[in-house]
């Protein structure tokens, strides 16, 4: 009987450490990736068929090119995961709302160009989530060229750093 609280014990301290470790991954973000995983949050709420909030789970790839003058382009790629809090209850902060473990995770993927620490509209921020199990190869290899589209360097900086040289 002991044995079996305690392996009760153990598993639920599991359980709370999980949840907090997702937590800290989302404020352990840099604030230009939060601001991605805001965007991708504000999106997948959006749709009336969603009924439950979800929160950032963990980054799986992301990366950052400064075009300079406070331009960058950012990619990243995370995981989302729905909560047990139904969109639309009281729930101050969503971010706190524990795990659900019987629906799938939504794999988003999101690129898009800041300018003074801001997002910027032009080019067009570009968000793709989806449930994981409907990610297809086509999916995968169309947001990466979406996003490699995106990422380009104006080359601005380097034309002016060769023109004192006349």
């Amino acid at each position: 009987m002991k044995m079996a609280a305690a392996l009760l014990l153990l598993v639920c301290a599991g359980a709370v450490l999980y949840s907090a470790q997702a937590q800290n991954s989302y404020d352990g973000l840099p604030d230009d990736y939060k601001k991605g995983v805001d965007l991708a949050l504000e999106q997948l709420n959006s749709h009336t068929v969603v009924h439950h909030h979800f929160r950032f789970l963990k980054t799986l790839d992301k990366s950052d090119i400064e075009s300079g003058f406070g331009v960058k382009y950012l990619y990243h790629h995370f995981y989302l995961k729905p909560t047990t809090c139904a969109k639309g209850s009281t729930v101050s902060n969503p971010q706190t709302c524990p795990f659900r473990n019987n629906r799938p995770l939504i794999d988003c993927t999101v690129c898009y160009k800041t300018a003074a620490d801001q997002i910027e509209s032009i080019p067009k921020p570009y968000v793709h989530c989806i449930q994981r199990p409907r990610l297809t190869e086509e999916m995968r290899t169309n947001r990466m060229e979406h996003c490699k589209k995106m990422n380009y360097n104006s080359g601005a900086p380097t034309l002016l750093a060769s023109m004192g040289e006349n």
